[in-house]
């Protein structure tokens, strides 16, 4: 690949045209009217207006993104992630088209995002699955059928959503049917497709992924594991590696299911493995994202390995560059998500950054997606950097993230900084004894 076309936006944009910078690839940027004066737009080597701000007119316009990216004279497409990271039609156009994929296979991008069809390939690879329905649910009365089998609280959600969009948690008959044809037009608005299963919900639980990458060539490794079970509404807000919870022998069950898990799809490129985990460290396959996670930062910083890298490697048909004996973890990294948003009443809060000055330092990295002097629109998910901390040691680490976030400025727009804080200094979290109602029921978010 000489030139990559990034159909995405803001940090990971940014994020994937350092890496190709590194390797002596060109980049092409898109962009809508409202992301014009990003950074990203300036640091790419070319690029093209793609529509209007609405998404439905720029972003998700695979054929006006692939027209752009013959007319510019890109060999291969990089789709980060959200947008049309894990849409099968848009990487078969990509491949069809004659340009290179940068991600997995279509058929594997298909097949694990229907969570259905996905967790009949994980049972039959012995994988252990969350109890809950065989398949989709059609009907209310099927659904409450399933649920007093399996027993309450349940989560009810999409077969074809993520991102814990089209996600509920019903504690009894009573929620189960104020959600069931709520949840089922939400999935067909975002996903296309109103199919609906449930599982049981585990309390006080884990949510921890594997990072796992595979050449094509049937070489598949593991980079380790990242907590990620401080969440709002099913939405990850803090991920650390390692996790503090797992013991030696927990960890190595979960890297050797994660590997089976991806041998079975015959996985190619980075993706990610994500389990639930209850307090005897049972642990229970969620689903698996085909595509670069937004907290791979987290494990580029404890390997030292350029994830973005190894995707284009990948892509392009070479072997992994390390084989698993020879892939490390050390010292600990976290990963906050700073958002433009309301610290108080917990929703966007869009606006024009008046000043963004980040400290500098050891074991600081920023990943952004604005500088000072531009706004953050309401079009877009409100993620304005991730600000990741890393030290020789958890303690460490943490302490840099504490005086970080005290140097931290921002001016102009409301975010969600000051939660960072509370986190940080709350004994639960410092002692690595957290689940995923931490935030509800120790910050009262």
């Amino acid at each position: 690949m000489q030139r990559v076309l990034i159909a995405n936006r803001g940090e990971i944009a940014l994020r994937i045209i350092k890496t190709c910078k590194k390797m002596g690839i060109e980049t092409v940027a898109i962009y809508s009217d409202a992301d014009a004066g990003l950074p990203y737009v300036q640091e790419a080597t070319t690029a093209v207006r793609i529509g209007e701000p609405p998404v439905a007119k720029s972003y998700l316009q695979a054929q006006q993104i692939l027209h752009a990216a013959k007319n510019a004279g890109a060999d291969g497409i990089h789709p980060g992630y959200g947008f049309l990271s894990e849409n099968a039609e848009f990487a078969e156009l990509v491949e069809k088209e004659g340009l290179i994929f940068i991600g997995p296979k279509p058929e594997t991008i298909r097949l694990m995002g229907d969570k259905v069809a996905s967790r009949a390939v994980m049972m039959q690879a012995g994988v252990p699955v969350v109890p809950g329905s065989e398949g989709g649910i059609a009907a209310l009365e099927e659904a409450k059928e399933i649920a007093e089998r399996i027993g309450y609280p349940v989560m009810l959600k999409a077969s074809s959503g993520g991102g814990g969009i089209g996600m509920v948690k019903c504690a009894d008959n009573g929620d189960l049917e104020k959600s069931f044809a709520s949840v089922k037009a939400r999935a067909k608005a975002y996903f296309g497709s109103d199919e609906v299963f449930l599982e049981k919900f585990i309390l006080n639980a884990r949510h921890i992924e594997v990072q796992v990458f595979g050449d094509g060539n049937g070489n598949i490794v593991h980079l380790f594991e990242r907590d990620c079970s401080v969440q709002r509404r099913n939405q990850k807000v803090v991920e650390e590696s390692p996790s503090p919870f797992l013991s030696d022998q927990a960890r190595a069950q979960l890297f050797e299911t994660a590997l089976n898990a991806a041998r079975a799809v015959d996985y190619k490129n980075a993706g990610t493995i994500e389990f639930i985990f209850d307090e005897q460290e049972n642990f229970y396959f969620l689903e698996m994202n085909t595509r670069l996670q937004v907290e791979h930062a987290v494990t580029e910083e404890v390997t030292g390995i350029d994830l973005v890298e190894w995707q284009i490697l990948t892509a392009r048909g070479e072997a992994l560059p390390k084989n698993q004996e020879d892939i490390k973890s050390k010292g600990h990294a976290f990963e906050f998500r700073l958002y433009a948003e309301d610290p108080e009443k917990f929703l966007p809060s869009p606006g024009k950054i008046e000043l963004f000055e980040v400290p500098a330092g050891e074991g600081i990295r920023v990943d952004y997606g604005y500088k000072s002097g531009d706004a953050v629109t309401p079009f877009y998910d409100p993620m304005i950097a991730k600000c990741i901390l890393s030290g020789e040691t958890r303690e460490v680490a943490m302490e840099r993230a504490r005086a970080f976030f005290e140097k931290l400025t921002i001016t102009g727009i409301k975010s969600n900084a000051p939660l960072f804080t509370k986190i940080l200094t709350n004994p639960d979290f410092t002692k690595g004894n957290y689940t995923t109602s931490f935030l509800q029921t120790k910050i009262k978010t």
